[in-house]
């Protein structure tokens, strides 16, 4: 198992330790609290491999491009609320680009959206998080850990999911596990520190203006 930072993950499970014991109210349960799992069961072996890749555009599309962004990352927000879009118009819907979306964590909030956003696969993930960052600056700052939850699971419900499918999406230690796993690995091999990032045909470059990516990718397809 990958171990970036597990100091991090440590520092999460003190505070997140206080959560599990206090952190329910008389409506909902809090999601387990898989980043304990990260921090202590640095020998265990998991299976990433059971992680789908969500990814849009066609797939055999000259240019690759990979975002790795956080949930509770406001510039990730502000950059799926606005250059996304020009993208996804420009190079990702007409198959120039193919474009793949990989969560990052640096807390639990952030992954319990992702636990959401992947609770009906493939299908309803990009809707799910259009939504989720959108509604950033309304559910990351709800209140602590049961009013966030709560709020995610309401952004969840407006996406059709249904109750017991979220819970059991949310209750998932296994699969939280397995993606906290998936995200070390990931950004071990690229190198991730901050969000978002981004992987331009193997290359890294950083957040930027539409016009910025536009220049690159405009060249990556002449060259």
């Amino acid at each position: 198992m990958t171990r970036l930072m597990s100091g991090v993950f440590a520092a999460v499970a003190v505070v997140a330790g206080g959560y599990a014991l206090s952190g329910f109210n008389g409506q909902s349960k809090l999601p387990e609290n898989p980043l304990v799992g990260a921090a202590f069961a640095q020998e265990a072996e998991v299976d990433t491999s059971t992680i789908t890749e969500m990814t849009l555009g066609a797939e055999d599309a000259p240019v690759t491009l990979i975002e790795y962004a956080s949930y509770t990352c406001p510039h990730c927000a502000n950059f799926h609320n606005t250059v996304f879009k020009q993208l996804k118009e420009d190079y990702i819907d007409t198959g120039k680009v193919k474009f793949v979306y990989r969560e990052v964590y640096f807390d639990r909030y952030g992954l319990w959206a992702s636990m959401i956003a992947r609770c009906n696969g493939a299908e309803k993930f990009f809707g799910i998080s259009d939504l989720i960052y959108k509604g950033q600056s309304e559910w990351a700052r709800a209140g602590g850990a049961s009013e966030i939850v709560d709020e995610l699971r309401k952004i969840g419900r407006l996406a059709g999911l249904e109750n017991e499918q979220l819970e059991a999406c949310l209750q998932d230690g296994e699969k939280a596990q397995t993606l906290v796993t998936w995200y070390q690995e990931n950004a071990t091999e690229h190198g991730i520190e901050s969000t978002p990032s981004f992987i331009l045909n193997g290359e890294k470059i950083s957040n930027q203006s539409y016009e910025e990516f536009k220049k690159l990718l405009d060249a990556e397809l002449e060259s």
